[in-house]
C-alpha cells in the first residue's frame, strides 16, 4: 500500500496528537510531557529502540527499515515559545504564557 494511503488511515490521529501537543507547550529543556507523549506513539508503532534525556528531555528513536537502501534522519523541535496565547479555541494552551507559535 502506498504510503499516503496508510497514512491517510490513521489522519484523524494526528490531527488529535498535534491538537493535544498545541494545548501542552513547554519551553526549551522542560518539555517533559511532550517527550513522554510522543515516547508514547513511537512505541505504540513498535519503536523500541528510543534513547531518553538528549539534552534533558530530548529523544532519539532508531527505527530500522526492512530492505536495502539509504538511511535517512528525521529531526523535530518539541519546545515551544514564551508567548500568550490569545486565540480561543478547543486546543488552545492550558500553559500560561506559552504556545507554540513558530511553525515547527
Amino acid at each position: 500500500m502506498p504510503i499516503i494511503n496508510r497514512i491517510a488511515e490513521f489522519h484523524e490521529d494526528m490531527k488529535e496528537w498535534r491538537q493535544h501537543l498545541h494545548s501542552i507547550p513547554e519551553l526549551t529543556f522542560d518539555c517533559h510531557k511532550t517527550s513522554a507523549f510522543v515516547i508514547e506513539r513511537l512505541r505504540e508503532f513498535g519503536v523500541d529502540e528510543i534513547h531518553e534525556g538528549i539534552a534533558k528531555t530530548g529523544l532519539v528513536a532508531i527505527i530500522n527499515g526492512q530492505g536495502e537502501g539509504p538511511t535517512i534522519g528525521l529531526r523535530a523541535d518539541m519546545d515551544a515559545l514564551p508567548i500568550t496565547e490569545i486565540r480561543d479555541h478547543a486546543y488552545k494552551s492550558q500553559n500560561p504564557g506559552k504556545m507554540h507559535a513558530c511553525g515547527h
